[in-house]
């Protein structure tokens, strides 16, 4: 008894650290856990190199076709998004869901806003701003150029000429530049409806000599990973950061410590199709070579959290007398709208696009998924609602294999008084008891593991519903009804505040909404209901997780814990019915309920003799 009193002590105390070691944190070492406000200082100070360094044009050899982020970049300021906008000549950007401009000093694209999403809910709020400029907070630019050896090419500094004042999806610009031995270069930009930049870039040499260049693109940005957005972490479900597919496989396992312990040298990988990039929870920014020739993709880490994709010709082009090179390369830019994204690979055949969602392990099943949930989602007209509904589905799916689950529970606990005799009967010699339960489970047609395969089969939907409701985008600002305002934020609502009436933000560990603190009643009733475990330990323990997992479920997504809340009642109401079709199972519940009082009473009256 005291062995097991230790258990169930040190499963608690374990919760107690899980839960605690933040608060704790937050209280006694505020420093170490928000360190904005020093990274903010030590910018303004301009000790921070970000802003500059991600601002260099990269050095790209014509032999090798490697990338460098230039190191040798004065240590600049972060200063206001208006003003660097300001300091250079622009060109708009224009279309239903974009807007932003391109930077004539560098061709860079480096100002882009989402108009369709917005960063809150308030209704004046800003749309999601993608990209930044160079010398701003977080920057974050893609930019197109050549590198080449004992030639003049454009770089950061060059101010190309644009042949148009805007870009839209029905007019697309070129920007042009030319040096002085006979080479103009030209960058034509065109955009669709959606988040897709195409870039054709043309160099002609009139020159008297051949030349020999390599076209490259990159994106570039600033990521402190001292102080990453709740969120917005790399995680063992979800990656956020560096991402690549390169000959037909989706690369998950390049973080940005990876591309840090890298080096010089960076991490690349030739491929003749597929594309590179960096992937938020939500967005994405990538880089889609259109020819099948052979590329270079590469990630490289600069000064002052910089970091930068890449691809280039593994091998430079020689371009004679009179002759021109054309390169065309894809730029999404934008939200990773499932639909969007399958739209992009089926019409443009760009290789596993559709991939920059972290699917997982069950992407053949997630997929179809989400399908279903935006198709009741478009039915609805309330996204709560369409979880509703595909709770429903899934139960209904699965009611099948838990009724089976539930048969044989019932099977079991027929058994157990024949069980207690045996291993009573033969409690010194475990052989024989074992050989006698086997001969049991034989004539009573019993199968002890028929009650576990249920159990295995549901564990891979449950992960996939969890992986949906975690990722789509399509249910990022999602309302549902009453306080639920975002079924991707967690439960606002906590009455440890007294639901916003006391002026106090409790922290994050005992921030319980309304959501999960009804599925741990759900749950813990879902319990009361099923057969009472054997061992005393395991029945405490049982009783506890609803309890634990109210905790751990409270910073999830309010439309996790709705579905898991609708899952338990409907699991709770199939219970019911299937104890109506199996009274054999409840009565022997029932007794073993009485057995249990029996026996505390008889405990109690020992200890008070």
């Amino acid at each position: 008894m005291d062995d097991k009193r230790n258990i169930i002590m040190a499963v608690l105390l374990t919760g107690i650290i899980l839960f605690g070691w933040p608060v704790l944190m937050e209280t006694f070492f505020p420093d170490m856990v928000n360190k904005n406000e020093a990274v903010e200082q030590s910018s303004e100070a301009g000790a921070n190199p970000a802003s500059t360094a991600n601002g260099s044009a990269p050095a790209v050899s014509t032999t090798t076709g490697s990338a460098a982020i230039g190191a040798d970049a004065a240590a600049g300021i972060i200063r206001k998004l208006p003003v660097v906008l300001a300091e250079s000549p622009r060109v708009k950007i224009e279309t239903p869901r974009l807007m932003g401009s391109i930077n004539l000093q560098g061709a860079r694209i480096d100002d882009l806003t989402l108009t369709d999403h917005t960063t809150a809910l308030d209704k004046d709020s800003p749309p999601v701003r993608l990209f930044s400029p160079s010398g701003t907070e977080n920057a974050y630019f893609s930019r197109f150029g050549w590198a080449g050896d004992n030639i003049a090419v454009p770089d950061d500094t060059t101010l190309w000429r644009a042949d148009k004042p805007r870009l839209t999806p029905q007019t697309p610009i070129t920007l042009s530049w030319s040096n002085t031995t006979g080479q103009t270069y030209a960058i034509t930009l065109s955009v669709d409806e959606n988040y897709l930049i195409t870039a054709e870039q043309t160099v002609t040499n009139r020159g008297e000599n051949a030349i020999a260049l390599n076209p490259f693109g990159i994106i570039s940005r600033v990521r402190d990973l001292d102080n990453v957005p709740p969120g917005e972490a790399d995680s063992w479900t979800i990656h956020i950061g560096p991402m690549g597919v390169f000959d037909g496989i989706a690369n998950f396992d390049t973080d940005y410590e990876d591309v840090d312990e890298a080096g010089a040298n960076g991490i690349a990988a030739n491929a003749s199709d597929g594309w590179v990039g960096f992937t938020d929870k939500y967005w994405l920014g990538a880089l889609i070579p259109v020819s099948k020739a052979k590329v270079e993709a590469k990630f490289r880490a600069g000064k002052g959290d910089v970091y930068q994709a890449q691809i280039a010709r593994e091998n430079a082009q020689v371009i004679g007398p009179d002759k021109m090179l054309k390169t065309t390369t894809r730029l999404f830019a934008g939200a990773k709208e499932t639909a969007l994204l399958d739209t992009y690979k089926d019409q443009y055949n760009i290789t596993l696009l559709d991939r920059a969602v972290d699917w997982g392990w069950f992407y053949w099943f997630e997929k179809p998924l989400f399908y279903l949930l935006d198709w009741l989602f478009k039915f609805s007209g309330n996204f709560g609602v369409a979880i509703i509904l595909m709770t429903f589905v899934v139960r209904g799916i699965m009611f099948p294999i838990a009724q089976k689950q539930f048969a044989s529970m019932a099977q079991m606990r027929a058994v157990q008084p024949k069980m207690k005799k045996i291993q009573e009967k033969f409690k010194d010699d475990k052989q024989k008891q074992q050989q006698e339960i086997m001969k049991l489970y034989k004539d009573e047609k019993v199968n002890p593991l028929a009650g576990c395969l249920p159990i295995f089969l549901q564990i891979p939907i449950f992960f996939a519903l969890y992986k949906v409701l975690m990722l789509s985008i399509e249910m990022r600002h999602q309302p549902f009804a009453l306080w639920i305002k975002d079924l991707s934020a967690p439960d606002p609502m906590t009455p440890v505040n007294l639901f916003g009436l006391i002026p106090f933000d409790p922290p994050s560990f005992l921030a319980v909404g309304i959501l999960p603190i009804l599925m741990g009643i759900t749950m813990h009733y879902q319990f009361k209901l099923n057969p009472q475990q054997m061992d005393p330990m395991q029945q405490q323990i049982f009783g506890l997780m609803p309890w634990i997992l109210v905790f751990i479920m409270a910073p999830f997504a309010a439309g996790l814990q709705l579905y898991w809340t609708v899952s338990n009642i409907l699991t709770i109401a199939q219970q019911k019915w299937l104890y109506s079709r199996h009274p054999q199972l409840k009565e022997q519940m029932a007794k073993d309920a009485e057995e249990k009082a029996k026996k505390a009473e008889e405990e109690k009256a020992a200890k008070s003799n």
